[in-house]
């Protein structure tokens, strides 16, 4: 496994402040997931890149690892209120998987797959501005419930956002909710904005 050799660090918010509104912080980092932890062998484990792309590409955990790693420090903040700061993930970028393949000029979308159904769905121009394929969080490989072997992390957005256990990566040419957004979350989910669910439910 390759050591990262970039470290990035999340944009200051105009605010000036690491908080968003409705926010408070914690020194922990809870975990909420819906339905059953999948189990996964890391030994037949892939990540699949398909969709608007000139061919597919499917990587093993080998393949995987001897990409280029980089470190992200952000912000972490849930749709449940809660906020962590100053998280450390170490993985391989969005922008550096879409290397490998080549991507139709007409997708402008992505949809994240993973294990046991969860779909999260993105502006590709902000999956490569931001996106990470995370292993590890603060130093050592994610926990299960966390994600392992694989967590999609976006900090400028709400944490349904950065999905658990990912096994897919869809090129799409226009916007379709994923699992929680079907569901009533709000299809940006930007924290600063406190995009927590559908104008329509606020009403």
């Amino acid at each position: 496994m390759k050591r990262p050799d970039q470290i990035k660090t999340a944009p200051e918010k105009p605010s000036g402040s690491r908080v968003p509104p409705g926010q408070f912080l914690t020194g922990k980092f809870p975990v909420l997931t819906y339905g059953n932890e999948p189990k996964i062998d890391i030994k037949s484990w892939k990540l699949r890149v398909f969709g608007l792309v000139g061919q597919e590409k499917e990587l093993d955990w080998a393949q995987f690892s001897d990409l280029k790693w980089e470190t992200v420090d952000a912000d972490f903040h849930c749709v449940t209120q809660w906020s962590a700061l100053d998280q450390t993930w170490e993985g391989v970028s969005f922008a550096q998987i879409l290397s490998l393949v080549q991507p139709d000029p007409r997708a402008r979308f992505v949809m994240v797959h993973c294990y046991g159904g969860y779909t999260t769905n993105l502006p590709l121009g902000l999956a490569m501005g931001e996106g990470l394929f995370a292993h590890k969080h603060m130093g050592k490989p994610l926990g299960m419930s966390h994600g392992w072997p694989l967590r999609f992390v976006v900090p400028s957005r709400y944490g349904w956002k950065s999905a658990k256990w990912v096994n897919g990566i869809e090129l799409i040419a226009d916007d379709a909710p994923g699992f929680w957004e079907l569901r009533g979350y709000h299809n940006d989910g930007d924290p600063w904005k406190e995009e927590r669910f559908w104008p329509e439910l606020m009403q």
